[in-house]
């Protein structure tokens, strides 16, 4: 008997619960189906010959070289899920802070083809290949999953501006001499 008791408990518990997430309006349900998971940044209408056309905001063309002078460019990528960040090798702010949360990422990842870091330095004078793979082996970097990328400062730049649409700069104001976004894009 006692039993039977338990079993029914557990059965009013498990249909209330279904009863009570069940319910909801489906109005609200059919626009949260359309809804995106990641927010698109930069979004550019135009209007094309019926009014509907949308060009959203993509990532310009690159070349850096990574940690194993390896050249990546958005060839790299295509067809990919990606994290991308800023840093350099001599940053004792946040940067350590962003590698090791992005060595989870990596952790969570891991298997997955589809998915890769890219983390671009902001102080290419400094960052060599040679710098970068020791920062790489530092912070556990899996080859060909997570590229440190290095190359010219001014196109390092220009795509975090044009590009990302945040801020990565030299800036004599700092302690450490440089400036850019703490974000994960």
């Amino acid at each position: 008997m006692k039993l039977k008791i338990q079993n029914l408990n557990r059965f009013a518990v498990f249909f209330s619960i279904v009863t009570l997430f069940s319910c909801g309006d489906s109005k609200k349900e059919t626009v949260n189906e359309h809804k995106l998971l990641l927010p698109v940044i930069g979004e550019k209408k135009h209007a094309g010959l019926d009014g509907t056309d949308t060009i959203y905001h993509t990532v310009g063309d690159f070349k850096f070289i990574n940690q194993n002078r390896d050249t990546v460019t958005q060839k790299t990528i295509e067809n990919k899920i990606y994290v991308a960040d800023f840093f350099f090798a001599t940053c004792q702010s946040i940067c350590p802070q962003m590698s090791n949360s992005l060595i989870r990422v990596q952790d969570n990842f891991k298997t997955d083809n589809d998915f890769l870091i890219l983390s671009h330095s902001v102080n290419p004078a400094h960052d060599t290949s040679e710098v970068l793979f020791a920062y790489a082996g530092k912070y556990q970097a899996v080859k060909d999953k997570w590229h440190f990328l290095t190359g010219d400062k001014k196109a390092i730049y220009a795509l975090a501006k044009d590009s990302y649409l945040v801020n990565a700069l030299e800036d004599d104001g700092t302690a450490e001499g440089f400036l850019h976004s703490e974000l994960f894009y």
